[in-house]
């Protein structure tokens, strides 16, 4: 489905967002992928849901890209004796390994490895970090706080350990088998949740053996403190800053979401702007002036995707909350302000012969009169190197592969075409013309920037260029020269 702006939009599904007709309408509203959230549903409804993209793909002819998120460990209390207990600020309380229920004075946390990596003086956060405790004493079975932070504790809430690093794999059981059920139903990215170190992505990595992209998702200090290591093993990256507000001071949260998002796009690596972003049209059909502003930002920055969670899978308002996005990203896009932007974050070209030509490709689109750049990516490379440079032109990825193009969808500007297996650059400049004339893109008088690797179908071969005319003698010639 051909759009009208660049940067992509994520949408999560759920309760509200479950039917043919209702994700279809999310489609065509300007949803581009959909997410599949595991933390939530069986494997039948996950399997269901897969089902309803995948035909709804067909029956629209495009390309949808499936993301599906990995629940990760969730790190939770025990209960109460009476089910909640309130706590006040200066409050001593512990925290054990004792299966009691609990009190106003302590309560069970079922995780040792917590234990085994707190210090006097780390901080524990319950219930999102609604209640702040200070560890005065600890040991392998026992933590003894101050309470600097009051509030109603109740059964089985979350625990952020937000200064120490866990000794916990980022995969639990549930989260092996859901990887293995993902991949074999057939998603085409895996974001991975509780990522501290960049050994968590090469595991995930491995399970998942090629047949999904892996996707980290940055909500934990740590990952922000191994960023680079994490950034150099993963396929693309999210921002998950629900988590990552909880465990960081809030003023930190924005700056660290624009070096992130800078660090994504001189990589060529999609990243993800996620959680709370029009999070008031969960009950309400119109956004805050805030939350406009807040996807606005992230477009400005030059994410590649901006994502819906409870807004489209629980909210009263799913459509309406797609609708407003696509309509915030393409006003923004509209903006002179955007490309002056895009153009200023630009990192100077590379030094590999890739680099030098989608750089190429990119100026000569923007200083001619070029409709598009037209790129041949078996693997997706090319078209990853060539969004990079944010060009003002739209870019075609031509691809003779249908787990490309949905991988590729994700990305920013991709406009993804399925074409033959090429051998020779003859025919892809052919097909390209074609493409840019069928998608209208570019008119019998116009031209194009065509890219690609000889010999073809070899990976990160990106050597050559062309400019092209869309005219009816290349576009029906059997052997153009």
């Amino acid at each position: 489905m051909k759009r009208t702006r660049n940067v992509k939009i994520v949408a999560t599904l759920g309760p509200a967002s479950s039917s043919y007709e209702m994700i279809r309408n999310l489609h065509e509203a300007g949803a581009d992928v959909f997410r599949l959230n595991m933390s939530h549903g069986s494997h039948d409804e996950i399997r269901e849901r897969h089902a309803i993209i995948r035909q709804i793909e067909e029956d629209t002819g495009g390309s949808i890209c499936i993301l599906a998120d990995l629940q990760g460990p969730k790190l939770r209390v025990g209960v109460f004796a009476g089910d909640s207990e309130m706590l006040e600020d200066g409050a001593k309380f512990r925290m054990d390994l004792d299966n009691t229920p609990g009190d106003s004075s302590r309560v069970n946390l079922p995780h040792p490895e917590i234990f085994a990596a707190l210090e006097p003086g780390s901080t524990l956060l319950v219930n999102d970090g609604k209640i702040r405790m200070t560890v005065n004493d600890c040991g392998p079975d026992f933590a003894d706080c101050t309470v600097t932070a009051g509030g109603l504790i109740s059964n089985r809430k979350g625990v952020n350990v937000p200064d120490v690093v866990l000794p916990l794999a980022a995969l639990s059981d549930k989260d092996r088998k859901d990887l293995e059920f993902v991949c074999e139903l057939g998603v085409d990215w895996l974001a991975l949740s509780f990522v501290q170190r960049a050994d968590d992505v090469l595991e995930a990595a491995d399970l998942a053996n090629g047949r999904a992209a892996i996707l980290s998702k940055i909500e934990k200090p740590a990952a922000v403190k191994n960023f680079e290591e994490i950034l150099a093993v993963s396929d693309g990256i999210m921002v998950a800053r629900g988590d990552l507000g909880v465990e960081l001071p809030v003023q930190n949260v924005p700056p660290i979401q624009k070096r992130l998002v800078r660090k994504c796009r001189s990589a060529a690596k999609p990243v993800i702007v996620a959680t709370q972003m029009l999070e008031s049209m969960i009950e309400s059909p119109m956004p805050t002036r805030a939350e406009v502003s807040d996807v606005a930002t992230a477009i400005y920055e030059g994410a590649d995707a901006v994502m819906l969670s409870a807004e489209s899978a629980a909210g009263d308002y799913p459509i309406e909350a797609v609708t407003t996005m696509d309509n915030v990203a393409t006003e923004v896009e509209q903006d002179p302000t955007y490309a002056q932007i895009m153009t200023a974050s630009r990192d100077a070209p590379g030094t590999t012969i890739a680099d030098a030509i989608v750089s190429a490709a990119r100026e000569i689109a923007e200083k001619t009169d070029i409709k598009a750049i037209c790129c041949f990516s078996q693997s997706g490379t090319t078209a990853l190197l060539v969004a990079r440079e944010r060009p003002m032109v739209p870019i075609l990825a031509m691809t003779p592969l249908k787990s490309t193009a949905r991988r590729l969808t994700l990305t920013w500007g991709t406009n993804c075409v399925i074409t033959e297996m090429m051998d020779r650059f003859k025919s892809a400049v052919v097909a390209s013309a074609r493409a840019a004339r069928a998608q209208e893109y570019a008119g019998p008088t116009d031209q194009i920037v065509v890219t690609a690797g000889v010999p073809f179908n070899v990976p990160g071969s990106t050597n050559i260029l062309r400019v092209a005319p869309c005219d009816e003698r290349l576009i029906y010639s059997t052997d153009p020269e």
